[in-house]
This record gives C-alpha cells, structure tokens and sequence, in this order.
C-alpha cells in the first residue's frame, strides 16, 4: 500500500511538492528579476494590497476594496479579545451558528474552521494566536475561482482560469466507518495524519447512507479540493463581469476570485454571487490542476501568466507604483513566514 502510494506520487506531478513542481521553471522567475532590477518587481501589479497580494496580505484590505454588496458579512476579531466580548460582538452583528472562523492573515485553509457551537468557538478563539475573521457560512450551491489579469493601459481583460470546485468529501454507505471512507478515497488516503488530526475523534463512526461528510470546507487543491474545468464557460458576459470588478477601484490588475454562487448562469449574469476572497499577484492559476492537463502543458500555462504579471508590474512601476525595495520586502517576507510558521502548529 505505501509502495503504489509512493508511485502514485511520483507518476501525478499534481501530488509534487510545491519546490518540486516548481524548480524547474524557477530560472525564468529569475529572468524577470533581473530584467526589473528587482527581486519584488510583482509588489507594484496591484498597487492598493500589500506586496501585490503576493504573500502576508490580510483579508481586510481585500474586503475594504471589494464592493461591499458582494463580500460576506464579516467581523474582525482580535484574538486577546475576552470571550465574553467575542460572544457579545457576535451577538450584535446578528451571526448565528453555524459560520465560518479564518485567520486575517491566513494562506492554504490553515485553521479555516465551521463553527457549530459556542463551545467550538470557545476552544478556536483559545487557541488561535492572531487576529481572526467570523463570516457567515455561504450556503449557496456552486464554488468557483476565476482567474482574472488586466493591463492597465486595457479597459477589457482575460479569464484565463474558471474552475468549480468540490470540497473534500465522503459519501456515506451505512457500514464503512470515516476512517475506512478516508482510506478508499482517491485524493483523502493520500492526506491520513492531517484526516487523523481533524477527524480522529470520529473515526470510527459508520456513516449512513448517502450522508455527505465534509472532511474540508476549504476550497484549495491544497486541502484536497477536486476542481472541475469550466473553461467553455468563459465568454463575453463573464468577461464583463470582473472587467467591472477590475475597474471598481481600477487597481486589481492580476489574481484570482473565489466565489459563491447560485449558478454559472447567475455568475455570468451579475446576480446571486459572493466574493469570499481576491488574491493578489501570489495566487496560482489553479485551473492547470485535476483537468488531465500534461505537465508540459501546465508549465505553459504558468510561464504565460508570469509573463503577465511581470508586463503589469513594469507598467505599473514605471507609472507611479515602485518596486519595494530589496530591504522592505525582505523583512516583509521574514515577518509573514514566521506567522504562517506559527499557524500552521496550531492548525
């Protein structure tokens, strides 16, 4: 079983390690550097989120700049906060159980969590260590990300990526236990110590069935996600529909959005969708995963999409948004890994 697992790994370039996947290609990232004279040239794509959106960004910036119609309600919460204040302030916002907790500042679904009870959300707030979001649980059918650039000399941009996603998830039989389910699902055996660490507890419950038992609410291929490529999709009225979010504060050139909504057809029409989250210049073009896509191909698409990042960047610095400089990016960078360090132990 560990052997065939092993070469599955090996065989799927999807399952590789970021620095694995990533290496080969890293020598025209380089290019683009010394082509800009700049390690953080991409810190000028975006000028209004931090560092371009490219990593240690919070989600209050983004949310701030979003029209507020489409963002989530959503309460910011200090995490030395009293839990009696905690409690009470939720109370005022009007949130019932159950919603969702993340960190402000938070990467790949760490300590994204559903919180069903006050109880759950006693132990959270205890434990977690940095400032943290409350957001309603959106119920709404369909998830999708949309992978989004627009040069800024450009009233129209392109969709380059429209995927659905599907949370990770066993479907019940009315014998197997959750561990069982875990060990018989494609992309869930391959993820048992963090299976373990989150559902341990509940193992050995037979899951009747039918009954859909959600082992993520994560959307990111990261946590184990299954995507679905949309990309015939993608047409004119979609296209118009982030063209206007691009030009609600005229400074979202490069990233991806991840929504909800109640369909495609809604999407496309402007209606019924919520933006859980914009990332900035760091985010991954997540549609080269779970389409059948060769590794030569995904490469392809990587490299077109930092060939855009890096002709937005240039603009954008040479019209009034500088590179950071090698210092300020450099202790930037320091200060964001050594919180998500942190995060991730108590994850």
């Amino acid at each position: 079983m560990i052997i065939k697992k092993f070469f599955q790994r090996i065989f799927n370039w999807e399952l590789w390690n970021f620095y694995v996947l990533y290496t080969p290609i890293a020598p025209v990232w380089a290019w683009y550097c010394l082509r800009s004279w700049s390690v953080w040239y991409f810190s000028s794509s975006n000028p209004t989120i931090t560092f371009g959106g490219f990593h240690g960004e919070g989600k209050k910036e983004m949310y701030d700049q979003l029209p507020p119609h489409l963002v989530p309600r959503t309460l910011f919460i200090m995490h030395d906060l009293p839990f009696g204040d905690v409690i009470n302030k939720i109370k005022e916002a009007g949130f019932t159980y159950p919603f969702i907790v993340k960190p402000d500042v938070g990467m790949k679904g760490i300590l994204f969590r559903k919180i069903e009870s006050e109880e759950q959300l006693h132990k959270y707030h205890e434990r977690i260590p940095v400032e943290y979001i409350v957001q309603d649980l959106i119920e709404m059918p369909v998830e999708v990300s949309v992978f989004y650039y627009r040069h800024p000399t450009q009233q129209s941009g392109t969709v380059s990526g429209f995927i659905d996603k599907e949370l990770l998830q066993v479907k019940g039989d009315g014998h197997s236990t959750l561990k069982q389910l875990i060990e018989q699902h494609p992309r869930a055996k391959f993820r048992l110590e963090e299976m373990q660490h989150r559902h341990g507890h509940r193992f050995d419950r037979v899951i009747p069935a039918d009954e859909i038992f959600y082992l993520s609410y994560a959307g990111n291929h990261n946590r184990g996600a299954h995507f679905t490529n949309l990309h015939k999709e993608i047409d004119a009225s979609l296209l118009k529909v982030f063209d206007e979010l691009s030009h609600y504060t005229d400074k979202f050139f490069y990233g991806r959005y991840d929504i909800k909504t109640q369909s495609i057809e809604d999407l496309k029409q402007g209606k019924n969708f919520l933006i859980l989250e914009y990332n900035g210049c760091g985010a991954e073009p997540n549609h080269i995963y779970d389409c059948g896509m060769s590794l030569g191909k995904a490469y392809g698409v990587l490299l077109h999409h930092w060939k855009m990042l890096y002709k937005i960047s240039k603009y954008n610095h040479k019209n009034g948004t500088p590179y950071w400089s090698f210092k300020k990016g450099w202790k930037f960078l320091r200060k964001a890994n050594k919180h998500f360090s942190l995060l991730e132990k108590y994850d």
